[in-house]
């Protein structure tokens, strides 16, 4: 490039002059910094609103120790690490409490085929006086073959009960020779891998209902730390 006066200007080189240099390189900066900045504003309001979301769930479950059909000890440790579906009943309940469990097993084998063993199916009995650990293997035997079933006395029982807000009419008193009836809460709970609440589902809910809604925190869960549990 040639000036005015004939001579050549030695501070161009072609178009791209020093301050045209100096110009790309600030905006290029710039922009990364903007960037950077949004992103880190956008991984922020994604932990505000997980957040919110895990304050804003009522607050189910608690410490508990209790036996499984098995005869070994479970307490809410063992709920650690997996997704799980917990159902209160009782071994002598007519037509409703194998309902729920057919359904909740239903939606677990569902579960299983698209992402494996991952979602824990969990029994607890209402009804201690007559559903000994023999009574409660003996029932979780008809439904998933992974459904643990659990046990206890009436004040360990109670106590789960309370903190998973659970109602139900066991006499404190019954004895198993006792001909009485049992009222209870129609729900089972969906816990995630850290032990928390995350929802209930009644006896209007579907399979197809379950295994949505599990699908779908499996997915956010996964997203968030790259894994199913």
């Amino acid at each position: 490039q040639q000036t005015a006066s004939g001579t050549r200007d030695r501070t161009a080189v072609g178009v791209f002059t020093p301050k045209a240099a100096a110009l790309f390189v600030a905006t290029g900066v710039g922009l990364f910094l903007y960037f950077r900045h949004e992103k880190a504003q956008l991984l922020e309001r994604r932990q505000k609103e997980l957040e919110d979301k895990q304050t804003g769930r009522p607050k189910v479950g608690g410490p508990f120790t209790l036996t499984t059909h098995k005869g070994t000890e479970f307490t809410e440790k063992d709920l650690l690490g997996k997704w799980s579906l917990i159902y209160f009943g009782f071994t002598n309940c007519p037509d409703i409490c194998p309902e729920e469990l057919d359904k909740m097993s239903d939606a677990v084998a569902k579960l299983e085929k698209e992402y494996g063993p991952v979602v824990q199916p969990i029994f607890v009995s209402v009804d201690p006086a007559r559903d000994s650990v023999k009574q409660v293997a003996k029932y979780v035997a008809d439904f998933h073959p992974r459904l643990v079933g659990l046990t206890g006395d009436y004040q360990t029982v109670k106590s789960m009960c309370k903190a998973y807000r659970v109602y139900f009419s066991t006499p404190p008193n019954a004895k198993a020779t006792d001909d009485y009836l049992v009222d209870h809460s129609i729900f089972f709970y969906f816990m995630d891998p850290n032990g928390e609440f995350v929802d209930a589902f009644g006896k209007a809910s579907t399979v197809e209902d379950v295994v949505a809604r599990v699908e779908k925190e499996i997915n956010r869960w996964k997203e968030r730390t790259g894994s199913l549990v």
